[in-house]
């Protein structure tokens, strides 16, 4: 049958007012989405709590990347402990969180088997760089450079160290009190393996805590004090403290972040590590957190006061994660 052409006309327009509704409605659709969807992500809202536990350096780190993450996620919960790389390791290890932060690699001869052992399998993630600062009182004007071995003259088990003038001849009549990480810690560990060639090795008559916030006010708060922890203390904190450049053999070297990222910092430069629950990865809110944490690792590293990786060791990182959430 032919329509007339004026029934034409009129079939014409109801066609195209039906499509452009369509389109409309598609329209509205697609921002509707976009509007709930978590920027982060590219997916459906996120929700749940993550727990994660651990080293007090790393803790910086991942409270930032936490923050962050929860101002465009604000369905997810993410609780960050410093209990130190041994705590964090402990609870970790008991299925109690899901990330364990670390300063060191899980010990394969202590704690890898107790993970194991309660069917904890996980998956280490470098997430950045850092490196261990010696700091002094203000006021410490003499203790400029201090050599691996004076280090270690100074910390060694059974060490009669009591005064700066037995480091050095040169050095003041003051006496020495020392501060530092306690064993939970795995800058302790480091330290303590790095100096004084075995890890968990070290005089134990010092000031003691996994808080660096402790260290920072004991050596503050004294004239010969010495301590250690993370780069990124001394970095908050060097309007009251003093750093003290080491030599590694090759001449003094301060800590800074490109001392660390050019390997010049030596032997005092570390990686820094996240372990996730692979069961805690397959979750899409702890996935997104950590897929968020390696994406905006420069970004966050420069926050947190921590040196970035390399582009080997972030591809590397980035890689690790896509093995293990495929």
């Amino acid at each position: 049958m032919r329509l007339r052409p004026q029934y034409r006309v009129f079939l014409l327009a109801f066609v195209i007012v039906m499509l452009a509704a369509t389109a409309a409605g598609c329209g509205r659709s697609s921002n509707n989405s976009a509007a709930t969807t978590p920027a982060s992500t590219g997916g459906p809202k996120l929700s749940g709590r993550i727990e994660v536990d651990g080293s007090s350096t790393v803790g910086p780190l991942v409270t930032a990347g936490a923050e962050d993450f929860q101002n465009q996620n604000p369905g997810v919960q993410v609780t960050v402990g410093i209990s130190g790389t041994g705590g964090g390791f402990e609870r970790f290890c008991k299925g109690e969180t899901d990330i364990s932060d670390a300063s060191r690699p899980i010990k394969p001869d202590e704690e890898a088997p107790v993970c194991q052992k309660n069917g904890i399998d996980y998956t280490e993630l470098q997430v950045a760089n850092d490196g261990i600062a010696i700091v002094v009182n203000k006021e410490n004007t003499w203790a400029t450079c201090l050599t691996v071995d004076q280090l270690k003259k100074i910390w060694e088990p059974g060490s009669k160290i009591k005064n700066w003038n037995q480091v050095d001849p040169s050095f003041p009549d003051q006496k020495m009190t020392l501060a530092g990480p306690g064993t939970d810690s795995g800058t302790f560990d480091f330290f303590t393996g790095t100096i004084n060639g075995e890890g968990g090795a070290s005089r134990t008559d010092y000031q003691a805590s996994e808080d660096d916030n402790v260290t920072v006010q004991a050596v503050e708060g004294d004239k010969g004090g010495l301590g250690y922890f993370g780069l990124s203390y001394f970095e908050q904190n060097q309007s009251n403290l003093n750093d003290v450049q080491v030599n590694g053999g090759a001449g003094c070297v301060s800590p800074t972040s490109e001392t660390v990222q050019d390997g010049s910092y030596t032997p005092l430069s570390r990686p820094l590590f996240i372990y996730v629950k692979n069961t805690s990865l397959m979750k899409p809110e702890v996935k997104a957190f950590v897929k968020y944490l390696l994406d905006n690792e420069p970004a966050l590293t420069k926050k947190a006061l921590f040196v970035p990786m390399t582009d080997a060791q972030a591809q590397k990182s980035q890689a690790t994660f896509q093995a293990a959430t495929a």
